[in-house]
């Protein structure tokens, strides 16, 4: 047992070393200080060795560093004015941060301002009730911070940086000291105190005012307060032009407490709202409130100038010229009434005019026109203005130029030879409204100008009784703008390539363009851009991919600005569209003329798989030549023309087996046929007939067979016919032998076979019919 006595206080050592061994780190945390305070920190380094110390992530210098022992060093800052610093402990050895912390300043409230005023200014009398107190505090603290302003026994808390006492007026008597104290939860400071004198902080009511305007100028007057009485006082009167062209006028003036309160403010416009504010103050006392009043001036007789001028047209047919005459209107806040008159000479009417501009018509001669104003029908102002007479020999200024730079036009000519008294200039942008102003130098700057808006501008020599001819300037802008907007955008895509094309539809004061620039991509591609000349508004885009998505847009850019066109998007042909337009040709030629030969063809098959029965009017036939005929002698003849003759003669074979005889054997009924042509082989057999191609039929033909007793004849139809559906026999010569020729028919030995030919529709129709 005894022999673990050793080890138990060992351990028994070590645990009571560590409970009292302190870690690595920096002491106290979290500090606040005053501005320009000194603050120590110790840095607990345990066994680390030499350790350097950091400011804000800079090094600070060793001499502001002292070792307490081998493990403890403390650094004191002097005079620390940062916002916010942190310090941290590092081991030289290692480079380790060992610990660290943040010291935060906070400052006094200063500069302290307080006035003494009324709670309402306006109807301020007697001796001002509130006392307000303001002052500045650097501090950006996290915390929320409450401030208290002690004066004069009171407290006035607030959590901004003013606060008011509502009730002082018994208790300011002679000088007041004042503080302001901050407090948070980590910390609290006071400001130095503040001493005052009561009157320099005293804030006055602003004075009364009464204005009073006459022709010629405006009287201003105010009260005088009470407290002024005390000291000197100073006093401040602004006059401002409600029409903001007059400049603004001020007078300071330092009063005594015996001098007058008013001024007299001169050089009015005629008829003028004008705003007068005055403002007072005790001696190193804070300024009252302005006090304002608006006053109407009234119209100064002095003051009225017309400038009349005017501008003379061209003669119309008749030679009568249109003057359009204009002058400076009189202000319409002129109270009264004005009545304006033009009069052409001694011999013409007046005419009545309305406030600034009128039109009168003059012939070819010289005029003097006079203007004259009434005003509450007493005579005002009047002036006159020359138009010289047409072809009138009178000088004009020559080299007249004009140039505009933003919005600005500068416009210079060269003076006549003869002397002048000064020169008119008149502008216009639509020929409606004119402005004109005179001057005595050959050159002039117009300002004030319509925006991107073309000007015609006109300078005329002035002379004592004249006017000259006037000289107008080249139309100019006073201000070019962008070259002007993109109106349509034609792409006409190919395979690997693309014609786009566009139109730019230029407006007033259009810039011009210098080039264009097409910017194409593909999509997700890179952007490429081509540059092309003003001239040629169009481009074609090549090597591009076929049937890929493409978005193109233009720029038109010139030296005064650029215009953009909208995004358009197309997409590239699979195949070239020329070379489907040329296999599509191709293609339907040689389907053409397949389909031709094919045609041919087929109608060739026809014919030779439907051969029609020959036409016996182009082919001769005649009777069989008998026995004994000799071979030089032909017994065929064509036929003859049907439309001649409708009726043919027909030979039937085996007449005696017809059932009806009549028919068979032809009108004749004792003759026979057969024995007719043996006999007379050499005799014509069928009736010539007439081409059918040169002549048709145009009226029916009977043809009637008689005979001695009984006798059938065969009549034709009235319609056109077929020469071979209506035959008859045709009448032959008598024979010679009648006796033989009828002792020979019984024999059937005798009879001759004809070939005739007959076609299936011949007896149709009944076109042929018997009659008795």
């Amino acid at each position: 047992m005894y022999s673990f006595l050793p080890l138990i206080i060992l351990i028994a050592t070590s645990i009571c070393k560590g409970q009292h061994e302190k870690k690595c780190d920096v002491f106290p945390k979290d500090q606040f200080i005053e501005v320009g305070s000194n603050a120590s920190i110790e840095c607990q380094s345990c066994g680390h060795g030499k350790i350097f110390w950091t400011l804000n992530n800079e090094r600070v210098d060793e001499s502001f560093s002292n070792t307490i022992s081998s493990s403890r060093t403390s650094l004191t800052l002097r005079n620390l004015t940062h916002p916010s610093a942190t310090l941290q402990c590092h081991s030289v050895d290692t480079d380790l941060v060992l610990g660290g912390t943040t010291i935060k300043t906070y400052s006094k409230p200063s500069k302290i301002s307080c006035t003494w005023h009324y709670e309402n200014q306006i109807k301020g009398v007697g001796v001002p009730e509130m006392l307000t107190c303001s002052w500045e505090h650097q501090m950006n603290s996290p915390m929320k911070i409450n401030y208290t302003v002690l004066c004069a026994g009171e407290n006035c808390s607030s959590d901004v940086k003013n606060c008011t006492f509502p009730e002082m007026a018994d208790k300011i008597v002679e000088n007041i000291s004042v503080t302001v104290r901050a407090k948070t939860a980590a910390w609290e400071v006071s400001s130095d105190p503040q001493i005052f004198n009561p009157y320099h902080i005293l804030k006055i009511a602003p004075p009364k005012l009464k204005v009073t305007a006459t022709s010629n100028h405006l009287s201003v007057t105010w009260n005088r307060s009470p407290l002024e009485n005390i000291s000197k006082s100073r006093c401040e009167v602004k006059c401002k032009a409600a029409n903001e062209r007059t400049p603004e006028w001020v007078l300071n003036k330092t009063l005594n407490p015996e001098d007058s309160r008013n001024v007299t403010i001169t050089k009015v416009e005629s008829c003028a709202y004008y705003n007068i504010s005055v403002r007072c103050a005790l001696d190193q006392a804070p300024w009252s409130d302005w006090s304002q009043e608006m006053i109407l001036t009234k119209l100064n007789k002095s003051n009225v100038k017309l400038h009349l001028w005017r501008k003379v047209a061209e003669p119309g047919k008749n030679g009568v010229r249109k003057v359009y005459l204009m002058w400076t209107e009189i202000p319409s806040t002129c109270q009264g009434t004005f009545t304006y008159t033009i009069k052409l000479g001694v011999n013409h009417t007046d005419t009545l005019c309305g406030n600034s501009t009128c039109d009168v018509d003059v012939n070819q001669d010289a005029y003097r026109l006079n203007l004259t104003v009434f005003h509450n029908e007493a005579l005002l102002e009047e002036e006159s203005v020359y138009v010289p007479a047409i072809g009138e020999s009178l000088p004009q200024v020559t080299d007249m130029k004009a140039s505009s730079l933003d919005g600005v036009v500068l416009v210079r000519w060269k003076a006549p030879l003869e002397p002048v008294s000064g020169y008119m200039i008149d502008w216009t942008h639509n020929g409606n409204q004119y402005y004109w102003k005179q001057s005595k130098y050959t050159n002039i700057t117009l300002f004030d100008l319509l925006h991107k808006k073309p000007y015609n501008i006109t300078v005329t020599p002035l002379f004592d009784d004249k006017t000259g001819h006037g000289t107008q300037a080249l139309q100019i802008c006073s201000r070019v703008g962008d070259p002007g907007k993109f109106t349509n955008i034609d792409i006409h895509a190919k395979d690997k390539s693309a014609t786009v094309s566009w139109k730019l539809d230029s407006q007033e004061c259009s810039g011009v363009v210098v080039n264009y620039t097409v910017f194409y991509r593909a999509m997700e591609g890179p952007l490429i851009n081509v540059t092309v000349d003003h001239t040629e508004p169009k481009i074609s885009l090549t090597d591009l991919n076929p049937e890929t998505e493409y978005s193109v847009y233009v720029e038109a850019i010139a030296l005064t600005g650029t215009t953009k066109s909208s995004e358009t998007s197309f997409n590239t042909k699979k195949f070239d569209p020329t070379f489907i337009t040329a296999l599509g040709v191709c293609g339907s030629i040689i389907i053409l003329v397949v389909l031709s030969l094919g045609l041919c063809c087929a109608i060739q098959w026809k014919k030779f798989k439907e051969k029609p029965v020959p036409n016996p009017s182009l082919s001769s036939v005649a009777l069989w030549p008998p026995p004994n005929h000799q071979k030089g002698t032909s017994s065929f003849q064509p036929f003859s023309n049907p439309s001649e003759s409708y009726c043919e003669r027909i030979f039937m074979e085996d007449t005696e087996r017809t059932s009806t005889p009549q028919l068979a054997i032809g009108c004749n009924p004792h003759l026979n046929p057969a024995s007719d042509q043996r006999e007379e082989h050499a005799q014509q057999a069928i009736t010539p007939a007439a081409d059918i191609q040169d002549e048709r039929p145009v009226e029916s033909v009977e043809t009637l067979c008689d005979s001695p007793g009984e006798s059938t004849a065969l009549l034709c139809s009235d319609k056109p016919l077929n020469p071979y559906r209506c035959q008859i026999s045709v009448e032959t010569p008598p024979s010679r032998n009648t006796k033989q020729s009828k002792h020979l028919l019984p024999e059937k030995q005798q009879e001759k076979t004809v070939t005739v030919y007959v076609t299936l529709d011949m007896f149709e129709q009944g076109q042929c019919r018997l009659e008795k």
